[in-house]
C-alpha cells in the first residue's frame, strides 16, 4: 500500500520547485515548437500549472522565470505560516501541504472527500461493542473520519466477523515514528476485536515511483516488516506480504486485480490520481493492486475462498482516493465495500504544514535514532508555539495548537488528564517551551528504545513466518 500513514516523502524545497518549473517550462516550449500531439502538450501544461500552484503554496509567491525564491522564504524549511492562512489544502496519496500552522483543515477534508466524522456517539459505540476503553487515537480525534464503521459494528454485534487491512510503502530501510501510527491503532483493533489482519508492503509501487531497483525495494519491504512485527502483532492472526512475492504466488489475488482493472477506466484513474499521459503504465494499473486486499477471496489460505467477509482499513486520509475507487468497483464485481477509518497526518518537526518525510532526516524522529539524536532533533527543530522571550511567554502563554512538541504528545502520551494539564499550563505561560520539549523527549526516548529492543528480537525466521501464506487462527 502506499504508506498508510501517508506515502508522501515530504514537499520539495522552494529552490527545487523553482528548478522543476524552469525545466517544465522548457519542455512545454519545446513541445509546442516541435508541434507535438495536442494531448502531450496539454499534459505538460497541466503539470506546469500544478507546479506553479505548489510553488505558490510553499513560498507564498507567484513563480517568475529568472526570479528565484529569496533565501528568507518562511516555508523554505516547511515552517508554519500565519494562523488562519486560508488556502486549499493539498492532500493526495503523494503530497500533503497546507498554509495553516495548525495543519490540514480536516473538517473541510471530510466534506471534500465525502466521508463521515467520527463523533462521540461512534467512539462510545466502539467502546460498548468492544468492551474496551477507546484507544487514545479515537478519544483525541487522531482517527477522525470513517466510511461504514457503523455497518461493521452492526455486523459484529450479530457475531459476523471482519478482517483488517493496512499497509506500508517501503521506500527506505528506516521507518519514522509517524509510520507507526496506523500500526499502533491496527494492533489495538486486532487485540480488542480478535480478528485477522493482512498487511500489504507495496514494494512494486515504490519501484514504479522511485529511483530504486527492484532488489532494493524488496529488501526495504523485509526490513520494514521487522519494524512492523516489533509492534507486537499476533503471528497467528497476521499475514504480511510483499506485492513482488505474493502477486506471483496467488492466482486468486491476481484474478481480483484483473477484475478491478477491467472496471476502472483510464479517464477515472486520471481523474482520481492525476496521472498524465507521460506516466508509465505501471502507475496507472497500480491502484488495482492496492485495492485487491480489500476483498477476502484474495487470501484463500485465510478465508477459504469466501468473498463476503467485510474488510476494515485503518489508514491516513491521503490514501482514501484508492479506496473510493475500490468502493465504487466492489458492488460491480460482487464484493462488499471495504469500510475505512482515517487518521490525521503526523506532522514534520518543522510544523504541521506537511507530514514527516523519510527523505529529510531533520523532519523526522526515526525508529533508529539514539536518545541523544532524539533530544537534539526535538530541541533544535521542533516548531514552537511559544513566545520570543520568557517574560512574554509567562505573560501571554503559548499556543499548543501549533506547537509540534504538544502535537506529538497528543499521539504518544497515554494519560488524558496529564495531557490536558500540559495544554493548560503551556497556554497560560506556566510551562515554558523548553520544559514542554523536555516532556516530549522523555516520552519518546523510552518508547523508541523499547521498540529497538523488540526489533532486535525479530529474527529472519520470524519474518518468514509472518510472510508465508498460511491459515490464520480466528473465528468468522
Amino acid at each position: 500500500m502506499t504508506d498508510c500513514q501517508g506515502n508522501g516523502e515530504g514537499s520539495n524545497s522552494p529552490m527545487e520547485l523553482y528548478e522543476k518549473l524552469n525545466a517544465q517550462g522548457d519542455i512545454v516550449r519545446s513541445l509546442k515548437t516541435a508541434k507535438a500531439e495536442k494531448t502531450e502538450i496539454d499534459a505538460a501544461v497541466q503539470l506546469l500549472l500544478k507546479l506553479k500552484t505548489d510553488y505558490k503554496q510553499v513560498t507564498g509567491q507567484d513563480y517568475k522565470a529568472g526570479c528565484p525564491p529569496s533565501e528568507n522564504v518562511v516555508a523554505s524549511d516547511n515552517g508554519p505560516a500565519l494562523d488562519g492562512a486560508d488556502g486549499e489544502d493539498t492532500v493526495d496519496p503523494w503530497n500533503v501541504a497546507t498554509t495553516n500552522a495548525k495543519g490540514v483543515d480536516y473538517d473541510k477534508l471530510i466534506v471534500r472527500f465525502g466521508s463521515s466524522k467520527i463523533d462521540k456517539e461512534l467512539v462510545d459505540r466502539v467502546e460498548k461493542v468492544s468492551g474496551q476503553k477507546p484507544h487514545r487515537f479515537l478519544r483525541r480525534g487522531i482517527f477522525f473520519s470513517h466510511r461504514d464503521m457503523h455497518q461493521v459494528l452492526d455486523a459484529y454485534e450479530k457475531h459476523k466477523s471482519f478482517y483488517l487491512y493496512t499497509g506500508r510503502g517501503p521506500s527506505s530501510e528506516a521507518m519514522h515514528v509517524g509510520h507507526l501510527i496506523p500500526f499502533i491503532f491496527t494492533k489495538w483493533l486486532q487485540d480488542v476485536f480478535d480478528i485477522p489482519l493482512v498487511i500489504q508492503l507495496t514494494d512494486d509501487e515504490k519501484y514504479l515511483w522511485k529511483d530504486l531497483t527492484l532488489e532494493e525495494c524488496h529488501r526495504f519491504a523485509v526490513e520494514n516488516a521487522k519494524d512492523i512485527i516489533a509492534c507486537g502483532f499476533d503471528v497467528n492472526k497476521t499475514f504480511i506480504f510483499s506485492d513482488l512475492d505474493y502477486m506471483g504466488a496467488s492466482p486468486e489475488f491476481y484474478r481480483n486485480v484483473v477484475k478491478i482493472q477491467k472496471h476502472v477506466t483510464f479517464n477515472q484513474v486520471k481523474g482520481i490520481f492525476g496521472f498524465t499521459d507521460s506516466d508509465c503504465i505501471g502507475k496507472i494499473s497500480f491502484p488495482a493492486i492496492q485495492a485487491a486486499p480489500s476483498f477476502s477471496n484474495s487470501f484463500p489460505q485465510i478465508f477459504g475462498g469466501r468473498k463476503d467477509v467485510q474488510c476494515l482499513i485503518p489508514c491516513a486520509i491521503d490514501q482514501d482516493p484508492y479506496f473510493r475507487m475500490t468502493r465504487d468497483v466492489a458492488p460491480r464485481i460482487g464484493y462488499p465495500k471495504p469500510a475505512l477509518l482515517h487518521s490525521t497526518f503526523f506532522p514534520a518537526l518543522q510544523g504541521a504544514q506537511t507530514k514527516m518525510s523519510a527523505s529529510d532526516a531533520n523532519s523526522s524522529i526515526f525508529l533508529t535514532d539514539t536518545p541523544k539524536q532524539i533530544k537534539n532533533k526535538v530541541n533544535k527543530h521542533a516548531f514552537s508555539g511559544g513566545k520570543d522571550t520568557v517574560e512574554e511567554h509567562r505573560k501571554h502563554g503559548g499556543n499548543p495548537d501549533v506547537d509540534v512538541s504538544f502535537m506529538y504528545l497528543t499521539f504518544f502520551l497515554e494519560d488524558d488528564e496529564q495531557l490536558e494539564k500540559i495544554r493548560q499550563d503551556y497556554a497560560s505561560g506556566a510551562l515554558l517551551t523548553g520544559e514542554l520539549k523536555k516532556i516530549l523527549i522523555e516520552t519518546l526516548q523510552p518508547m523508541i528504545a523499547q521498540h529497538q529492543e523488540r526489533r532486535k528480537l525479530v529474527t529472519e525466521e520470524m519474518v518468514q513466518q509472518f510472510m508465508t501464506p498460511r491459515p490464520l487462527n480466528f473465528k468468522l
